[in-house]
């Protein structure tokens, strides 16, 4: 089993910054993809960001291109997610989750392993 633990959320005003980190353990795969997503109250959890395993494929959503940033760490099993001139709009429940394809995936339905997630919250 693999399990994954995000951390560095928090409460942030307007126009301010967050990086989030999600550490991998257990029965990694050898290699794996990971994506960043998040899930407001009432709505469907969406993908932000994704990344393949060796890091050189990037996909962003629209709603964080030029703001947000993945990178990953292989040898730490560790992925971030820098976050930069945050919006009330980016208030959720932050995932990250890694699916068994190395390629990269940024469909909800291609991860198959979730962290539990943590909150984000942007005061205006």
């Amino acid at each position: 089993q693999v399990q994954l633990v995000e951390s560095g959320g928090g409460l942030v005003q307007t126009g301010g910054s967050l990086r989030l980190s999600c550490a991998a353990s257990g029965r990694t795969p050898s290699v794996y993809a990971t994506g960043w997503f998040r899930q407001a109250p009432g709505k469907e959890r969406e993908t932000l960001a994704a990344i393949d395993w060796s890091g050189e494929r990037i996909y962003y959503a629209d709603s964080v291109k030029g703001r947000f940033t993945v990178s990953r760490d292989n040898a730490k099993n560790t992925v971030s997610l820098r976050m930069n001139s945050l919006i009330p709009e980016d208030t959720a429940v932050y995932y990250c989750a890694a699916s068994l394809s190395s390629g990269l995936v940024y469909d909800i339905r291609a991860f198959d392993y979730w962290g539990q997630g943590t909150q984000v919250t942007v005061s205006s």
